[in-house]
């Protein structure tokens, strides 16, 4: 698969070819990536929510009234839930929602949100991202000229200082590093920017798994 490859000039810089193992996936699971993106969504939560038990909550112990001849329901302490003031019950409790994801799926994901951009068009190569000056309005405008609204932009193994300064006060866009690559940030973007490098780096990753999976299903 051939893509060309452009400059932030929006000047045409060469082809480049891409591997079909990460980037020409025919037939894209859905599933995959729907159980890669709620494993990452999972693991952002803080699960700090929580509930004052019935030991927890600043009341006194104390028997409320006699247990029998009242005419009313037996109760030994306000700290119950069912008094206002009182106690939760089966309330939320610090706790991880953490689950785990084999690292095959978790590639397996990627190549199929990487080729998923790809077949939609939405799959743009640029030959560096290097900017002399921090300047924001002058990327932005390089930006629209280039028609990138809502993008990723994984910009090689380290992200050029002036071009990260200049990016982050545009929304919608996103600067990442090659090792912050992810499913669910490619997929909430409408496009892909990627490097020359960042390319070269994404395939020398993820080929080498491609091609055993491949080897696998085959027999």
């Amino acid at each position: 698969m051939k893509l060309n490859v452009i400059t932030l000039a929006n000047d045409q810089a060469g082809e480049i070819e891409l591997s079909d193992a990460v980037f020409g996936i025919e037939h894209i699971r859905g599933d995959i990536l729907q159980r890669c993106v709620t494993w990452q969504l999972a693991k952002r939560r803080s699960g700090n929510h929580k509930i004052k038990t019935r030991n927890e909550v600043a009341r006194t112990g104390k028997k409320m009234y006699k247990q029998k001849g009242t005419g009313g329901a037996r109760h030994g302490s306000r700290k119950a839930a069912q008094f206002v003031g009182g106690a939760k019950t089966h309330g939320p409790v610090v706790r991880s929602h953490e689950f785990s994801l084999t690292k095959k799926l978790r590639a397996l994901a990627l190549r199929h949100a990487l080729s998923s951009k790809a077949k939609a068009g939405s799959l743009v190569v640029v030959d560096q991202l290097a900017l002399d000056a921090p300047k924001t309005a002058a990327l932005r405008t390089q930006f629209e000229a280039l028609g990138l609204k809502n993008a990723l932009v994984i910009a090689g193994p380290e992200v050029d200082a002036n071009f990260k300064l200049a990016a982050r006060n545009i929304p919608l866009i996103d600067v990442l590093p090659d090792a912050g690559l992810n499913v669910y940030d490619v997929l909430r973007r409408d496009t892909l920017v990627l490097t020359r490098s960042a390319v070269e780096a994404i395939e020398a990753r993820f080929s080498g798994e491609a091609a055993e999976t491949e080897q696998k299903e085959a027999a």
